[in-house]
């Protein structure tokens, strides 16, 4: 049943950003002194927020690649299923491989954030209008910010701003996709990639 295994992407990617979104507040919370301008967001995978951050941000991966398996059940849609697997790699590795890992930490962000990007332009060909060109829309605001932050132009946000501007699209736009994908379950609803 194609529809059922979209309703339960739907479900998953929904899930995904929306407890990590609260795993963010909170893990910031318990962070004494944090400041989302200077700090980074992996800040938070050490010291007092780390089990919190660490494990909402592997949660949120290991929900994308569950996720990615019933995209491709549903739409046989494979560069939107690799994107998203790609995705909850980088995820799950920032959970595991925090920032005192080195350079694989900077290797798994960079993967999350590329990756979560391409998966958002990349879905605007199972959306129909206005959602389709949000998507793509929000990608794009992903990217270019990936872009300032690796060239280190904040524009007065500060590194930990400038990431923000990064991840908080591909969450937004995960929590639409998912909920487009819970909202619409007819074959008409939902466009099929060509």
């Amino acid at each position: 049943m194609k529809y059922a295994a979209g309703k339960v992407a739907g479900a998953l990617f929904f899930v995904a950003a929306s407890q990590f979104i609260i795993g963010l507040v909170v893990a910031e919370a318990r962070y004494t002194g944090y400041s989302i301008s200077t700090n980074y967001i992996s800040d938070l995978g050490v010291g007092t927020s780390a089990t919190i951050f660490n494990s909402s941000v592997f949660l949120m991966g290991l929900l994308i690649l569950i996720g990615a398996y019933f995209v491709q059940r549903a739409f046989n849609f494979k560069l939107l299923t690799l994107l998203l697997i790609l995705t909850a790699i980088g995820a799950m590795g920032v959970g595991v491989f925090t920032e005192n890992s080195g350079n694989v930490h900077g290797v798994v962000s960079l993967i999350a954030f590329l990756f979560g990007g391409l998966s958002s332009i990349a879905s605007y060909r199972l959306l129909k209008r206005p959602f389709s060109v949000i998507a793509v829309i929000l990608g794009l605001m992903a990217l270019g910010a990936l872009g300032l932050f690796g060239a280190q132009t904040y524009l007065n946000l500060g590194a930990g701003g400038m990431e923000r501007m990064i991840v908080y699209p591909i969450l937004l736009w995960g929590a639409g996709f998912g909920g487009y994908l819970l909202a619409n379950n007819e074959k008409a609803d939902v466009q099929k990639p060509q």
